[in-house]
């Protein structure tokens, strides 16, 4: 009897969690296209020192290794959340390793960028590091998610996969934080870029971390 009442019951469970994954990751991948049609596609369409100079003076110069950066990033971005829907995992399995190799491959050549771009900045010493410290975390929890997943260390992978994507997201928090609310009015205002960089990927993993580290206590099945 409890093998023919199972199937009945599970489904029932699983149903509002998929659901609101479901509607998570559709949300996320919204604010993503909305952020690449804002802020990257023009740097395609409008190939020119006078469409670069309107974002920063100091772009131009440095066209090939920003579009390496924002090539990157926004490959990354647009790919990542379909490493997080369990279905797709499950019924596309080898698609999901090469949209895996795809994301490895979009925060090499982005991270790549940004470290050219950290040297290079003309916005000052303090810009540049936050920029350098923003790629190093990129590529750190990307790599520890792929040695996790080379290890068959499947839920370590998934932690540090969401940890990677929330680094990628910065891009997307790096202009709302800057753009939009009371930390774009944050003073003096040649500090503004500075506090932001580091803002936009270092509380988004913060929180990451917690939330991470208090699902794993309320989960696991054994007392210390």
């Amino acid at each position: 009897m409890s093998t023919i009442a199972a199937p009945s019951i599970h489904p029932k469970k699983k149903t509002p969690h998929l659901l609101l994954k479901a509607l998570a990751s559709g949300a996320i991948l919204a604010i993503a296209l909305t952020f690449v049609l804002k802020y990257v596609f023009h740097y395609y369409l409008n190939y020119s020192q006078i469409a670069f100079a309107q974002s920063a003076a100091d772009y131009w110069p440095l066209r090939g290794w920003l579009l390496m950066h924002i090539t990157g990033g926004m490959v990354a971005l647009l790919v990542g959340p379909s490493q997080f829907w369990t279905g797709f995992r499950v019924r596309f399995a080898r698609l999901h390793r090469f949209t895996g190799f795809v994301f490895l491959g979009a925060v090499a050549v982005g991270s790549i960028g940004a470290y050219h771009m950290a040297y290079s900045t003309t916005f000052g010493w303090g810009f540049g590091f936050a920029l350098a410290a923003m790629a190093t975390a990129w590529v750190t929890t990307t790599g520890v998610a792929y040695y996790a997943i080379l290890k068959r260390r499947i839920q370590i992978h998934k932690e540090w996969m969401a940890r990677a994507y929330v680094v990628t997201f910065s891009f997307v928090t790096f202009r709302l934080f800057n753009d939009y609310g009371p930390t774009s009015r944050l003073l003096p205002a040649d500090m503004l870029g500075v506090t932001v960089a580091w803002a936009s990927f270092t509380i988004p993993l913060f929180i990451t971390i917690v939330v991470q580290q208090l699902w794993r206590m309320r989960t696991s099945s054994t007392d210390t």
